[in-house]
């Protein structure tokens, strides 16, 4: 019996000295600044942009908020400031190991490639490559472009997803390479394009956007899968365990819901894919 005590006293010593050991790596830097640096795209509606007022909005962003909350109570903080770091789809990985943002707030996919580069949180969204077209009659696929000119941003997993894709269905077009969304919508709105490519609600996102400006149909078939996840620095063990209890929590305790609600509710419930995916993710704590 006292053999039992003396474990139990044990164990308990260990797990709080556990918890008493002190921050390291990006926990560390975040917890002496005070601050924590977010890292979002002006443009990506309606995932990551700057509102008509230039605060930093939308779905990874009100992610991010969470996270950043979890963290400043993980850390015992009285107070976090939230810094938002404008950043490009082009420079988002070198402005994280660079350090001067601490976790990008985006549309990263999580691919084997990229995490030669950066790390990725759990999973926050599951997307796939769609693309529009002008006109009312929707294309049915990457058939219906044979000839035709598709803008895509450049460098972007979903170029290299089109083009592969445009391989496997023997289908011949040109890839315009654009530099941010917004652009590529213009251009197809301007007959520069004939379709434009993109993650599929990234689509819907810059189609809610336009209003009554263009009119475009989507694809009927998606051409690739695109999980996403916040990125962070590499062999960053700490924050990265830090970042995920919270994303796990929210989908253990369906916070989540809200959250989707407010960006995407306007289509309807998550599909089955993505609600699967917020179950695999809800880890137990």
């Amino acid at each position: 019996m006292m053999s039992r005590l003396i474990l139990a006293i044990a164990a308990a010593a260990l797990t709080a000295m556990a918890h008493a050991q002190p921050a390291t790596g990006t926990l560390d830097k975040i917890a002496k600044a005070g601050a924590i640096k977010l890292g979002y795209l002006p443009d990506s509606v309606p995932f990551s942009y700057a509102d008509n007022d230039k605060v930093p909005s939308g779905y990874s962003v009100d992610l991010c908020k969470r996270v950043a909350a979890g963290i400043q109570q993980q850390l015992a903080l009285q107070k976090l400031e939230l810094e938002w770091v404008p950043i490009t789809l082009a420079n988002r990985y070198e402005m994280l190991n660079a350090g001067r943002i601490d976790l990008e707030c985006a549309t990263s996919t999580n691919t084997i490639s990229r995490q030669k580069i950066v790390d990725f949180s759990l999973m926050t969204w599951v997307d796939g490559g769609s693309f529009v077209t002008n006109g009312t009659t929707p294309a049915k696929g990457l058939a219906d472009l044979a000839g035709k000119k598709v803008g895509v941003v450049h460098g972007t997993t979903t170029e290299r997803a089109l083009r592969a894709a445009m391989e496997r269905a023997a289908v011949r077009f040109d890839v315009v390479p654009v530099s941010a969304h917004v652009e590529g919508m213009q251009m197809l709105h301007d007959g520069k394009i004939d379709a434009y490519a993109a993650d599929q609600t990234i689509l819907v996102g810059l189609i809610v956007a336009s209003g009554d400006q263009i009119v475009v149909r989507m694809a009927e078939q998606n051409f690739s899968f695109e999980p996403y996840g916040l990125a962070l620095r590499r062999n960053d063990a700490d924050f990265k365990q830090a970042v995920n209890r919270v994303l796990a929590q929210l989908y253990r305790t369906g916070e989540v819901n809200s959250i989707y609600d407010r960006w995407f509710g306007k289509l309807g419930k998550p599909s089955q894919l993505l609600a699967a995916m917020f179950i695999l993710n809800s880890l137990p704590e």
